[in-house]
């Protein structure tokens, strides 16, 4: 039983969900307490042999508490909170920060300057809602698509744009960057997110390997009990260890985000379809494998379940889907069909620099309206990469990002 080896499954994020508010000298008190409280779990956690990737704080939205009356007011305010932020202590485990969700147009259109200067301590969302005929507020969608662009040509490579997303149908408490947003009436909450790539991959090799069964509903029918055995183990274990550790809890456990969350420095998604016997991503029988992934996500029992809970397709941080662009295996349309059946939307997705705002609005209301057609979270966060054109490779610097060719927007 490969599967309960603790290092196939990491922990990517303790996240904490607190509420500031516009008095400045109160911020200190609740960044130490959410910075020793991660530090104080991440101990536990790595005493029981799981590895702690990062902690995360998220705050409700930012203009109940940052002075956005000018620009250079908000930055003075986070310039104040990334030096308490910095200062935190973590055990050494990398920290980051999400301001919440901007709500107004004067809001959006301060964040390209705020992220340029803060960059990943200054994540942030845009949550875009439907009016009483269920139509999109194409307003808020249009400020949105200048954002990403202007944050496309004022960051290096359009970099930027890692740490700002627009969602559709997402609820607060996503334990993920930058979807994550706060509400002050949900009180002080936390939630954990894995990183389970290599666990999928290792129990789909041993099923395999097992099994000489060719019938195609048997052999989807062991895909989903190994993999959902394997994550449920766990996140039981770690719901375990919650229950179990003596430390000050000044917050609120609301569950799992049980999704995959791949990373460059772990198996690829790409592996998982191999393994259940799609050719490679983008063939025919993706969409079934997608769906079939998506119910072992849902499938966890005895834990609450919150943020997305599916299947991640995180372009950019992923070597296989990365690889997949450069061979021509699928397209920006591909991907929002995979939505269909699974989510996150479109993540990470390059674009040619060039793309219009009319385009990105499009691309927006395209994944806005199925997220509300479907009921579920969808987002969309896209690079328009400043000089590249469609196929194009990109050359990003960042350590989260991998290279791949720009995808089309039609």
């Amino acid at each position: 039983m490969n599967y309960k080896n603790k290092d196939l499954c990491k922990i990517r994020t303790i996240t904490t969900f607190l509420s500031l508010n516009d008095r400045k000298e109160t911020w200190n008190k609740e960044i130490i307490k959410a910075s020793k409280f991660c530090a104080d779990l991440s101990t536990e956690f790595q005493k029981n042999n799981y590895t702690v990737q990062s902690v995360r704080i998220v705050t409700n939205p930012f203009g109940e508490y940052l002075n956005t009356d000018s620009l250079e007011n908000a930055k003075i305010d986070l310039a104040y909170l990334s030096e308490l932020l910095n200062s935190a202590n973590t055990s050494g485990v990398r920290i980051r920060f999400a301001i919440g969700e901007a709500k107004t147009q004067e809001e959006i259109e301060i964040l390209p300057e705020l992220v340029k200067e803060f960059g990943d301590l200054c994540n942030v969302c845009v949550n875009v809602g439907t009016d009483d005929f269920g139509v999109l507020d194409n307003n808020l969608i249009q400020h949105c698509a200048k954002a990403v662009s202007r944050i496309s040509t004022i960051t290096p490579r359009g970099e930027g744009n890692f740490n700002f997303t627009v969602n559709f149908n997402c609820d607060p408490l996503i334990p993920y960057f930058p979807a994550s947003y706060h509400r002050r009436e949900l009180g002080d909450r936390f939630v954990i997110g894995l990183e389970t790539p290599d666990l999928l991959v290792s129990v789909l090799k041993e099923f395999n390997g097992a099994t000489n069964d060719k019938d195609h509903n048997k052999l989807f029918e062991g895909y989903y009990n190994a993999m959902s055995e394997a994550l449920q183990y766990h996140i039981s274990m770690i719901d375990n260890i919650i229950d179990n550790s003596n430390i000050e809890k000044p917050f609120k456990f609301s569950g799992f985000d049980s999704s995959a969350a791949p990373s460059k420095n772990c198996s690829s998604m790409v592996e998982v379809y191999e393994q259940m016997g799609v050719e490679y991503f983008g063939a025919s029988g993706t969409v079934e494998a997608s769906s079939l992934l998506t119910k072992v996500f849902k499938s966890v029992n005895g834990v609450d379940l919150v943020g997305f809970s599916g299947l991640m397709l995180a372009l950019t941080e992923d070597v296989g889907l990365a690889q997949g662009t450069i061979d021509s295996n699928f397209d920006i349309h591909s991907l929002l069909t995979y939505s269909s059946v699974c989510g996150i939307g479109l993540d990470t997705v390059p674009i040619p620099g060039d793309t219009s705002i009319d385009k990105i609005s499009a691309l927006m209301r395209d994944t806005g309206t199925m997220a509300f057609r479907l009921n579920k979270p969808l987002t969309v966060r896209v690079f328009p990469v400043p000089g590249l054109n469609t196929d194009d490779i990109t050359s990003f610097e960042s350590d989260d990002l991998c290279n791949c060719a720009v995808l089309n927007v039609p």
